[in-house]
């Protein structure tokens, strides 16, 4: 197995109340590509209501607001990152990467230690 075949998940816990991981991020990315919180949910395969308390959890978090939503109607509603919103997108998926690289090396001293599967384990020993 190869370094390539751990999975690493940056889950960042502030307070004991709120938290930044991987799909929060993924969900301001959306919000930023589709302009909406109920289009961002759809296209993760979530629920809008999942979504909506996501994003009111980190406006919660993070005083200047991470997401400026406005109502639907006849002109449509939406949302946006904010300054603030972009920023934390971009340090987030930066502190991802770096903590990646941080730990490559012992992943790296780690895999060739992986156990095999542990089906092939069983077959073996029932031969």
């Amino acid at each position: 197995m190869k370094p390539a075949d751990f999975r690493i998940r940056l889950h960042i816990h502030v307070s004991d109340s709120h938290s930044l991981g991987p799909g929060k991020a993924a969900l301001l990315e959306a919000i930023r590509e589709t302009g909406s919180i109920s289009a961002a949910a759809r296209v993760l395969g979530m629920a809008y209501r999942h979504a909506w308390e996501l994003v009111d959890d980190l406006n919660a978090c993070f005083a200047p607001g991470v997401v400026a939503a406005a109502s639907g109607g006849r002109e449509g509603g939406g949302a946006r990152l904010t300054p603030f919103g972009e920023e934390l997108v971009r340090r987030f998926r930066a502190m991802e990467a770096t903590a990646h690289a941080a730990i490559a090396p012992e992943l790296a001293a780690l895999a060739p230690k992986l156990a095999k599967s542990r089906r092939r384990k069983a077959r073996s020993r029932s031969a």
